[in-house]
């Protein structure tokens, strides 16, 4: 708490910086930064806070919280972007149609009314958050991806990749390294849990041994996806 206001001061001192924007659980922290300013600068520096947006579950949104989104495309691709307001919870659907588009509301209401598959509803909220953010082509082409992975058992070219120069797989690398090097799984103990219990797949096929080494001939014309579970997919590209 002493910190931020402290960073607030500073920001108002060396930048003019006059407003801190925040969640509401930042109004403490805000509001010292404000009386830091005052006392030490006799200057009248703003706060400005606005209600946390939380899930259905009751968690927080925000970087700090597992499965924090991303609005960097190098952070996040458009993809996952697409994905991750596909993935939402039934409950939420309806309140970020709201929040996250800029759909008018007596038309979400109409929607909503009308459109009795959920799935349909979320699809509609992907597309539309995705659109704003990365643009009306990537939000098309995140949407074919998805249809492409999971309808249609293809490969989905808009899927998040993972580059591999032919001298490194040449000799075989080892797909428990492999998941846990590029992050695809937290560590190489969650890439054994998720082997044991089958949620691991290389182009479809479930892999069922732990000492799996990822070979050139599981490569079709260089490409290999790799999924985890039914909603993560990656492809491995030879380059």
């Amino acid at each position: 708490m002493i910190l931020q206001a402290y960073d607030f001061y500073q920001l108002f001192k060396t930048k003019n910086c006059i407003l801190q924007i925040g969640g509401s659980d930042q109004w403490g922290n805000i509001v010292n930064g404000v009386d830091l300013i005052r006392r030490k600068l006799q200057k009248e520096s703003f706060g400005l806070t606005s209600p946390l947006i939380t899930l259905a579950s009751g968690a927080k949104m925000g970087k700090s919280e597992k499965g924090a989104i991303w609005l960097n495309e190098e952070l996040f691709s458009p993809y996952e972007y697409w994905q991750f307001w596909r993935n939402t919870d039934d409950r939420d659907v309806k309140r970020f149609l709201n929040f996250f588009t800029e759909i008018k509301i007596s038309e979400i209401n109409d929607i909503c009314d009308r459109e009795k598959n959920i799935n349909n509803l979320k699809v509609i909220l992907a597309n539309e958050a995705t659109k704003i953010l990365h643009g009306e082509i990537a939000s098309k082409k995140a949407e074919q991806t998805a249809k492409e992975t999971f309808e249609g058992n293809g490969l989905g070219v808009d899927l998040p990749e993972i580059k591999l120069k032919l001298s490194e797989i040449s000799k075989g690398i080892n797909f428990i390294d492999f998941l846990s090097k590029n992050k695809i799984m937290s560590s190489k103990s969650e890439a054994r849990r998720a082997i044991g219990n089958k949620g691991l797949k290389i182009n479809n096929i479930v892999i069922d041994d732990e000492n799996k080494t990822i070979e050139i001939k599981d490569f079709k014309e260089k490409i290999l996806k790799i999924s985890y579970g039914k909603k993560k997919h990656y492809l491995i590209k030879i380059i």
